[in-house]
Formats: C-alpha cells, structure tokens, sequence
C-alpha cells in the first residue's frame, strides 16, 4: 500500500523501537458503554427515538389492541425506502417485544457507523492503531441525537458492506455485481441515503490508492468503466422498487419544498452537525484534540492517506455545502452528508503509525480522554433527562384508552444552559419534541403527530382521525391557544389545531416548568389541570366551553 505522506525518521535506537497499538480494548469499553447507556435510560433525549418507538410498537402488534385498529392500518405498497426498522418490528418485534427491539436498534445506530469506520480502516492499513479510537467519536453527531435510527444504521451496514466490496474487487467481476446489487437493495430498504454513502464509499476504493491512474488515458478508461459498473449495479435496485411504488415523500402540495442553508454561518453549523450534539461548544472542545492530532500528522509527515477515500470525502463535504436543508418533506437533508464526509475522511487516513512507546502512550492517553469524555458528556445528558421522561410518564397514567391527546409545549425565551443541557441539541432544536407519542403504547390513546409520512412509513391513519393527523409534526407553543392570529399561521402545518375542543380529550403540555416565551403559564378558559409533574402537565378539555376571545394576551404580539 502506497504512501501519500510518508514520515522520515532516523535510523532508532533502542529507546525508538516502534510500539505495537492495540485498540482493541478501548473499542470494547464503548460498546459496552454504549450498551450501558441503552440499557440504564428507556427514553434518552433523542428527538425521533419517542416517536419511532410507539410505532415500533404499534407494528410489533400493538395496532391490534383497541382503539387501534379504528385508527392505524399497515400499508406496506406506501414506501420502498427508509423502513428497516419498520420491517424489523412487524418480523422480530412480536417475538423479542417493542422496548426490547427499540432499545436494540439505538444501540447499533450508535456504534455502527464508527465500528464500519474501523473495520475499513484495518482492511486498508492493517493493524489496530490507536486512531481508530477516535472514530468512536463519531458515534455521538447530530444525525444520532436527532433519532435518525434507519439512517445510522444504514451508514453503518454501507461500511461494513463496502469493506466486503474491497475483498471482492480483485475476484470474479459476475460475484462482485451480484454483490453490489444485494448490498443496494438491502441499503435501499433501510434508507435511500445509505445507498449514496455505500456508492461514494465504492467509488473512492475502486479510484485506488493514489492518482497515478489520472495521469494516462488507458487509467482513466479503465476508471471510467469501473466506476460505471458500480453505480449501475447500485442503480439497480432502488430503481426497480422505485417503478414499483404508490408513493414518494412530498412537502404536502408545495412542490419540492425547497429550503436552504443561504450563508456562510449557517453552512458552517451544518458542517458541525457531523460532531454537535447537546451543547455544540462542548462538542468542539472535545473534538479538537482528534483534529490536533491529526494536523500534527501532516506537519511531521506521518501520515498515510487513500487517494480515492480523499476523493470520495471531499465530493461528500462538496454535498454538506450545497444540498438543501429540507425537501420533499424530509427533514434536515444537508445534515447526513457531513457525518459521511467525517466517517470517510477518518477511514481514509492513518497518522502516526509508526511510535516510539512513549509516544505512543502519549496518542493513546489522548484519543481515549477525548472519546470517552465525549461519550461521559452524552451520558450525563441521559440521566438528565430521565426526570423529564418520568414527567411525561406519570401525566400519561392519567389519560384513559381512547381518548385524544393533543401535543403542546413552552417554548423558552432562551435556550442554553447546562441545567437543562439534555432538553435542545445541536442549534436549539428540541430533543423532548415526540414525548407525547407515548400516550400511544402507554395510554392507548390517540396522538396527532405520530410519524406516518408517505414514502416514508408503512403506518397510515384511517379517517376520521386522518382529519386531525400530520404525517410528522412539531410540538406548537401553547401559545396558539390565546393567541387567534397565532392560531392562523399554525393552522397551516398543523390542521389538527381546528377545532381542538372538539376533537381532543385532553392537552399535554411539554417544558412545562419553563415560562412559555409568548403566554407564560397562561391557558384558556375551559381547561381543567389534571395532573402538574413538573415539566410535564395534562389539562381536561371542557368541550362545552365558550369560543376563544377575538384578541389574546399582550404576548401574541411577539409570535408574529
């Protein structure tokens, strides 16, 4: 295997034998860890984990317990992408039950994608250096706190796939298509951007490893037919099932639904999403260290990189940059391309390979401090959070089989601070959103914003209740209720705000121990409180109450 950058040393001593890394032991100890983690906190603030979770359940056949065969029904002809777990809970989750899948698949959404990193890191550079510590680091990003559980996993089967890919390439050219289309249509199944990680991944292996082949016509022939094999055989599959499907993700009427990270502070808080979780200062602060040691590499010369990984990370980092943020009702595109970029670009290279012992221990005590306290950080926001969980958990004892529950919550004047670090992640965004979806496997009752998006889910709501359903939704200020022209632009997004007398049982209310920014604790007439945990309270609804007054308090200014 070629060197880019290649380190000059002296001829050592026996003070400067190179020591033998072994990172064995310290990526036993984060799997573990990460296990622990899983185990000890049912419901860690993980935005989509909640609302995954009650249709995990649904599927394992919770929608065969009343009321829910009025509401859900299970059409898998609604998408051909982004529902391995979905299928994992109708197969296996009647077998090992929800909890116990729900927690199983966060735990490898966890570890997979950096245990993919260092899997193709030792078939490109043999050995077990101690970076590959490092790329346990990357267990903890944005994509993982947002609950993105299908997409996480998928990066990780893409890498251990493409690791199978590289022992292939050199063999029988028919096995290796064979592979290639069973590989795309397993990652097309669990998310369609798995696919285009595992493409870019095969793509920057098949380049080689350096760029001599760039130098000769005949090179880059040869490139150009290999590389075109690739793709095809990744096409194949997701245009097979895409020609067979009723449906495909849509932004509900409004076209592509285009939004985009216009300016250059928000491009740069899109790239960080490849690290940010709870507090994005804390964050950069424990990465620095892998960056330092990496920047160190390059200046001393010892380092080796793979040309077609760099490749491949620089046209992903390229994506972080221009795709848009959302689309098609897809949330946080642009998010899922720098977490790749980062997984490549730590597989693609390999800094201080060759130590002295000293040095060494020096590499080890660093890279394991910075992984390990970063993964110290993330625990301490799930025990955190744990009160907040059993909140919401009391409040739903209250709310009897059948009824409605609409979804409601304060929104903070200002949001930061490490006694409620565990409550926002990444830019503010909040991680207790889809708290309330439990009212479903909890409550048995009904919540609105249960996640049933087309081309997305296999889960569907039945009418009547699809008139007061969204395929995914945010947690509204309770702000909307006093205020009518706040009342008026939320309509628009979240139709089950119409008539919510009427067509809700109960309220609940999230981040209730904070002062909502708009209306403080204040809640309309016609609302009796049934149950105050704290940051979480349930309100009775008065169906036969008056009609809202025409003006709110002095507070809805502020929300328009």
């Amino acid at each position: 295997m070629d060197r880019i950058a290649a380190p000059v040393h002296a001829a050592p001593g026996p003070e400067d034998l190179t020591a033998r890394q072994d990172s064995t032991v310290a990526i036993i100890a984060f799997v573990a860890l990460a296990a622990a983690l899983v185990v000890l906190f049912r419901f860690p603030p993980v935005l989509d984990y909640a609302n995954h979770y009650a249709r995990i359940w649904l599927l394992s056949g919770g929608i065969g317990e009343q009321p829910f065969p009025e509401i859900y029904a299970i059409d898998w002809n609604r998408t051909f992408t982004n529902v391995g777990i979905d299928l994992l809970a109708a197969w296996i989750g009647p077998l090992v039950g929800a909890d116990t899948l729900a927690r199983a698949l966060l735990f490898l959404a966890i570890v997979l994608p950096p245990l993919g990193a260092i899997s193709l890191h030792r078939a490109l550079f043999g050995g077990r250096h101690y970076w590959q510590i490092a790329m346990l680091s990357l267990g903890w990003c944005a994509t993982m706190v947002g609950g993105f559980i299908n997409f996480q996993i998928g990066l990780g089967m893409a890498l251990f796939f493409a690791c199978a890919d590289l022992r292939l390439q050199r063999g029988n050219p028919a096995l290796l298509f064979a592979w290639r289309l069973a590989a795309a249509l397993l990652l097309t199944v669990m998310h369609i951007f798995s696919l285009g990680f595992y493409v870019a991944v095969v793509c920057g292996l098949e380049f080689s490893w350096r760029f001599d082949v760039l130098r000769s016509k005949a090179g880059l022939v040869w490139l150009a037919g290999r590389l075109t094999l690739a793709i095809g055989a990744c096409a194949l599959p997701p245009l097979a099932l895409y020609l067979r499907t009723t449906a495909l993700p849509d932004a509900g009427g409004d076209g592509l639904g285009l939004v985009w990270n216009d300016g250059v502070v928000l491009i740069v808080m899109n790239l960080l999403s490849a690290i940010t979780t709870y507090v994005p200062v804390v964050d950069v602060l424990l990465v620095l260290p892998l960056i330092l040691i990496c920047t160190r590499a390059v200046r001393t010369g010892n380092i080796r990189v793979h040309a077609g990984l760099a490749v491949a990370a620089c046209g992903l980092l390229l994506l972080s940059c221009i795709s848009p943020l959302h689309m098609l009702g897809t949330g946080w595109i642009s998010w899922r391309f720098p977490v790749m970029a980062a997984l490549v670009a730590m597989a693609m290279v390999c800094p201080f390979a060759n130590l002295t012992r000293r040095q060494a221990l020096l590499l080890a005590l660093v890279v394991n401090l910075a992984v390990f306290g970063r993964t110290g950080w993330i625990g301490w926001n799930w025990w955190l959070a744990q009160k907040d969980v059993a909140a919401v958990e009391t409040v739903l004892k209250k709310v009897p089989a059948d009824a409605a529950v609409l979804p409601l919550g304060h929104e903070a004047e200002i949001v930061g601070g490490f006694a409620h670090s565990s409550r926002h992640f990444a830019w503010g965004l909040d991680t207790f959103r889809h708290l309330p979806t439990l009212a479903a496997p909890f409550s048995h009752a009904f919540v609105p914003t249960l996640f049933t998006a087309k081309g997305k889910q296999p889960l569907t709501v039945l009418p009547p209740w699809s008139e007061i359903a969204v395929p995914e939704g945010n947690l509204v200020s309770i702000g909307v209720l006093s205020c009518p022209e706040m009342m008026q632009v939320y309509k628009a997004y979240a139709p089950y705000l119409s008539d919510w007398r009427g067509r809700f049982d109960f309220i609940l209310v999230a981040n209730a121990d904070i002062p909502d920014r708009y209306v403080g604790s204040a809640m309309p007439a016609g609302l009796t409180l049934v149950e105050d945990a704290g940051f979480a309270k349930l309100y009775a609804i008065n169906k036969a109450a008056p009609a809202e007054p025409l003006s709110g308090p002095a507070g809805c200014a502020a929300a328009l």
